[in-house]
């Protein structure tokens, strides 16, 4: 078993930083949670495919291409 003390800490900075008001619910990007975890984002996007079951339903949902220049202009 791993030992609390030896996981990474990240600062809440940083994680509040990665979220985003988007219809009005906060998210966070698959490339943003990937890389908390530290695994490339096309495996993040592949984990939760196989394992549909285990998330809620509105886990996950994909940008409109207007929403996702809106979060690339800012």
């Amino acid at each position: 078993m791993s030992n609390p003390e030896s996981a990474l800490v990240i600062p809440d900075e940083t994680i509040v930083s990665k979220i985003y008001l988007i219809r009005e619910s906060k998210v966070m990007l698959d490339s943003d949670l990937a890389e908390l975890y530290g695994v490339e984002t096309r495996r993040l996007n592949e984990q939760v495919k196989r394992n549909l079951s285990r998330f809620p339903e509105d886990f996950m949902f994909q940008l409109s291409e207007d929403e996702f220049n809106n979060l690339s202009s800012t």
